[in-house]
């Protein structure tokens, strides 16, 4: 959505992880909103399936089943992603304090941001009016879901404020729109295909 003109010109695309993702989708359309002298949280949780396959005690079942815990808070490798590219947009003072969780699920991913603005704004005709004409971003009248996305490229996107106060949400698939469907948008813009070609976009209830 961001870049789409850069990569239908370049030979090489780097994937962004399924956390980067999620998080500036809902994060980019409020950056000319925000107080910079203030903190952006984002409180990630992720599906085990983002932990991969390597053999490790935090994804045994008898870790993960029936609970929920944050890991590599603050340090985790996917932090700097967020704040490279919000460096790009010259927000230098603009800093992303970011905490993914394993929730015990399979797949699909919720992020939920807050932040700080610099005045009153309309959280959801900023998001209407950036993603109004993007296919593959679903602007809500309520939370998303996880479950809504599970099996599909969509990121559902909601917001609200309270006075200053700013809360976003967003869900994605992070094995689709945050992995493999991610990579086949971009092959389809590099080699000028269709964009959606290829892509899942019928949910399925897990």
């Amino acid at each position: 959505e961001y870049n789409r003109s850069q990569i239908a010109k370049t030979s090489l695309v780097a994937n962004p992880g399924c956390y980067p993702t999620a998080s500036l989708l809902a994060i980019l359309p409020f950056i000319p909103y925000l107080d910079l002298n203030h903190t952006l949280y984002i409180d990630a949780k992720s599906g085990v399936s983002g932990a991969g396959k390597k053999l490790a005690q935090t994804s045994h079942f008898v870790t993960i089943n029936e609970n929920l815990f944050a890991y590599s808070p603050i340090n985790h490798r996917h932090s700097s992603e967020v704040n490279e590219q919000l460096k790009k947009l010259g927000k230098e003072n603009l800093k992303a304090l970011f905490v993914p969780h394993l929730i015990p699920l399979t797949r699909g991913m919720l992020v939920s941001v807050y932040a700080r603005l610099k005045e009153p704004i309309e959280a959801l005709e900023i998001l209407q009016t950036k993603y109004n004409n993007e296919p593959f971003v679903r602007v809500r009248r309520t939370c998303s879901q996880i479950k809504n996305v599970a099996g599909t490229h969509f990121c559902d996107i909601f917001a609200k404020t309270d006075g200053l106060d700013l809360f976003i949400t967003s869900s994605i698939d992070n094995l689709l729109r945050g992995a493999s469907s991610q990579a086949l948008a971009n092959a389809n813009l590099m080699f000028g295909l269709e964009e959606s070609l290829g892509l899942p976009q019928i949910a399925y209830a897990p």
